[in-house]
């Protein structure tokens, strides 16, 4: 088991999620985000089976941050009730992981 956390958001549109991992990034809360395009989700809110086409942020950040970055994400975005998901990183590549832990406060 490491610190390390991957931590998944959707949002739409694009620009709010450059937006999002641009401030991430530059605060120091998170490494690195990947966003990918392409994501169509299907979901339940409010009752009704709603779809949405969607960019999948993965925030690499470490447990320390978790708290921090989801006060920023839901501070920046705009769904009412934003996707955050933190999945522990059991394993990878030593000299990465020590990256991610140095490039977080």
């Amino acid at each position: 088991m490491t610190d390390t956390r991957l931590i998944l958001v959707t949002t739409s549109p694009r620009a709010e999620a450059k937006r999002i991992a641009h401030a991430l990034v530059d605060e120091r809360l998170a490494a690195c985000v990947n966003l990918i395009g392409g994501v169509h989700s299907v979901y339940r809110w409010k009752e009704a089976v709603e779809t949405a086409d969607e960019v999948l942020l993965l925030i690499k950040t470490q447990e320390g941050q978790v708290d921090a970055v989801r006060a920023r994400v839901h501070e920046l975005h705009s769904y009412e009730v934003p996707e955050f998901l933190v999945l522990d990183v059991t394993g990878g590549s030593s000299a990465y992981l020590a990256w991610i832990a140095s490039s977080v406060r």
